[in-house]
């Protein structure tokens, strides 16, 4: 039983324009103390845009709880969607292991989240969970042109 693949991007419900400008979570910090308050998110000149980043992670949340989501693949690296690295704050390319708000904010909500690198192991985890549950599950995928 298939699910089915609801995309959005928390940059651009937050009101972030394309391209918006770099962004990082400073002094190599991660999406969880971006969410309680901790660390901030700061473009390389070093505008604090972290409510915006906020606001685009809950619009993430809203519309997953909307259709049940279950799963979330999210491009790695972004300060909104890196599930697994990001960048370290420097602005000079450098990465850290850790996560973006939206990832973090998702996964404290009981959402599974997923890299773009690992589809083939989202794949697997949404057959298992069919064929235990034999329910179709819904994903949310960060929205790419």
């Amino acid at each position: 039983m298939a699910g089915r693949l609801i995309r959005i991007c928390p940059e651009l419900a937050a009101g972030f324009s394309v391209p918006r400008l770099p962004a990082e979570i400073a002094d190599g910090r991660s999406g969880d103390a971006v969410l309680d308050g901790s660390a901030r998110i700061v473009t390389d000149a070093r505008e604090d845009v972290t409510a915006l980043f906020i606001i685009g992670a809950r619009a993430a949340l809203d519309l997953a709880r909307d259709h049940g989501c279950a799963y979330a693949i999210l491009t790695d690296g972004s300060p909104s969607c890196g599930s697994t690295m990001i960048y370290d704050g420097s602005f000079s390319g450098k990465t850290h292991p850790g996560t973006g708000a939206t990832a973090a904010l998702l996964r404290q909500n009981g959402i599974e989240v997923f890299s773009h690198d690992e589809i083939d192991r989202l794949q697997e985890r949404i057959t298992e969970d069919a064929n235990t549950s034999g329910k179709a599950r819904y994903y949310i995928s960060q929205h790419k042109d």
